[in-house]
């Protein structure tokens, strides 16, 4: 008891910035104020800039209704993808909408095939929708089935599309209208978690999701600087995708795009990538800590692979551009590899150079910069970005708590790095077979 009144002592000495604590707040403050901050501070400028617009300036958009190419990579969903493919039959948009499911390694995977199958019926009572299954011997990975859909598809705009995510029914009318501009090649919108109310930590990922791929992604790409194109909800122009060659073997296919889209603006700076808050997709997140860790290790070990291997090379101004560069070495190095280290090695280090009553004042500290930043930032969303309020407050219950999770996510990134660089953790992946893995650029 006497130690926990000496760190709540303490903790309002750090409140009030006693000099006697001050090289330990000082400590504290540099991976917030140059790592964290000026992101959150770029997404918010963005947010605002976006409502401004959709305010005051909203310009009239023709109508356009381009044939649209949906790309499905199935591999063992079963009749869960069933749920896709009529997400998709039902959609509002008066254009065609062709839809492509490759099934990877059909095989092993005949409940899934057969699933599909079951469907061809039920495409004819749909005008302006066509089905094609496209059944795969030889399993090849996500890559090979997004450019097998590539390679057989009709339409101006394709959609690579994860078989176990659904779409609310404006999906693709909302996205299609962006290319309507010549310069837009892509575009993203909301991703929702279905299997939110599972249990805490599928709401920790809901209440994520959308902070990072909602708020974060809205605000970055206004400044045309969004960070990644989700490989479950990509929306592409055809035309682009094919000159750049498609889909690069390997993991992390989605965030290899969106880099090599960066580096394309170099020499084309007009070139956008758009976000579309109407264009909403549903999707389940791992349900137990075992497949969340799982998953993050893969996640944040791809980070390593794709921009200290693969495109190591590319960070250079004279290949990305000035402000791509300046983005990517923020965002994707300072803030997604170094921050990682720079909290664990903090931490390591006040646990062992200071007393236990620092140590405690220390937490609470970094405690309540993150509650108040994550209530802040949830404030901005429900009030400015949400279309459906009562059904997200549902959050408010875990955000006490969503620091620790964010806390305990960043010391894991840094795990998930170390296992990268020291046992390739890339070629253990789901994403693709080994031999498929080891074939691709390292």
């Amino acid at each position: 008891m006497e130690t926990l009144t000496q760190a709540w002592q303490i903790f309002l000495l750090f409140l009030f910035f006693d000099n006697d604590v001050m090289p330990l707040l000082v400590a504290f403050v540099p991976y917030v104020i140059f790592f964290e901050l000026p992101l959150n501070f770029i997404g918010w400028m963005g947010v605002f800039h976006h409502i401004f617009q959709e305010t005051f300036q909203t310009p009239y958009r023709t109508p356009h209704y381009p044939r649209v190419t949906c790309a499905i990579t199935c591999y063992a969903e079963g009749k869960a993808v069933q749920n896709t493919v009529i997400s998709l039959f039902e959609q509002i948009y008066p254009g065609h909408i062709e839809i492509i499911a490759m099934v990877d390694g059909v095989k092993q995977n005949r409940k899934t095939f057969e699933a599909l199958e079951a469907l061809y019926p039920r495409a004819s009572y749909y005008s302006g929708r066509s089905l094609i299954v496209v059944p795969k011997i030889q399993r090849g990975g996500r890559v090979s089935s997004l450019n097998a859909g590539l390679s057989r598809s009709s339409g101006d705009v394709i959609m690579a599309l994860d078989a176990d995510t659904s779409f609310d029914n404006q999906m693709v009318q909302k996205a299609a209208a962006h290319f309507n501009d010549a310069n837009v090649i892509a575009v993203t919108g909301p991703m929702r978690v279905r299997n939110a109310k599972k249990n805490i930590l599928t709401l920790f990922q809901s209440l994520e999701y959308m902070l990072s791929l909602q708020i974060g992604k809205l605000g970055l790409a206004e400044f045309n600087v969004i960070n990644n194109i989700p490989g479950a909800f990509g929306i592409f122009r055809k035309s682009f995708v094919q000159q750049i060659g498609g889909w690069n073997t390997g993991t992390a296919e989605d965030l290899d795009m969106t880099v090599r889209i960066k580096q394309y603006q170099r020499r084309y700076p007009h070139l956008r990538v758009n976000f579309e808050t109407g264009a909403v997709s549903h999707t389940d997140v791992p349900e137990t800590w075992k497949d969340f860790l799982h998953q993050r290790l893969r996640w944040d070990g791809d980070l390593w692979h794709i921009y200290a291997n693969k495109h190591k090379k590319g960070f250079s101004p004279s290949i990305m551009g000035w402000r791509n560069l300046v983005f990517l070495v923020w965002y994707a190095l300072l803030f997604q590899i170094v921050m990682p280290f720079s909290i664990a090695i903090y931490l390591v280090y006040i646990a062992c150079h200071q007393p236990l009553p620092f140590f405690l004042a220390n937490m609470m500290l970094v405690y309540c910069f993150y509650l108040c930043l994550v209530i802040f930032q949830f404030s901005l969303y429900l009030l400015l970005i949400s279309d459906r309020k009562s059904q997200d407050c549902g959050v408010l219950v875990i955000l006490p708590v969503y620091p620790l999770f964010q806390f305990m996510v960043r010391l894991w990134n840094a795990v998930a790095l170390v296992n990268e660089i020291v046992n390739k953790g890339h070629l253990d992946s789901a994403m693709a077979p080994y031999w498929v893995l080891r074939k691709g650029r390292r």
